[in-house]
């Protein structure tokens, strides 16, 4: 059930961050992957400043949008610095 959770959070925050950042989706593989590793990127940094998860659903998903948009942000940052 919680692999299930995972899946239905990273898809929807990674859908969420894409339209929030480049306007469009990344389809229903990226989104999945970007929201899961903004889940994992998002807990980490908002631990930094003192906030933390509180393990619901709504909860999780605004860490993982947060952590996806940081994410995206920073590929785009260095795409235009570096290429």
């Amino acid at each position: 059930m919680q692999i299930l959770l995972w899946v239905v959070i990273g898809g929807l925050a990674g859908w969420i961050a894409g339209k929030l950042i480049r306007g469009d989706s990344f389809g229903l593989l990226g989104n999945l992957v970007l929201g899961v590793a903004g889940g994992a990127i998002g807990g980490p940094l908002l631990g930094l400043v003192g906030l933390s998860n509180d393990g619901g659903f709504i909860g999780s998903l605004v860490t993982a949008i947060i952590g996806a948009v940081i994410m995206l942000w920073c590929f785009a940052f260095c795409r235009e610095k570096f290429a």
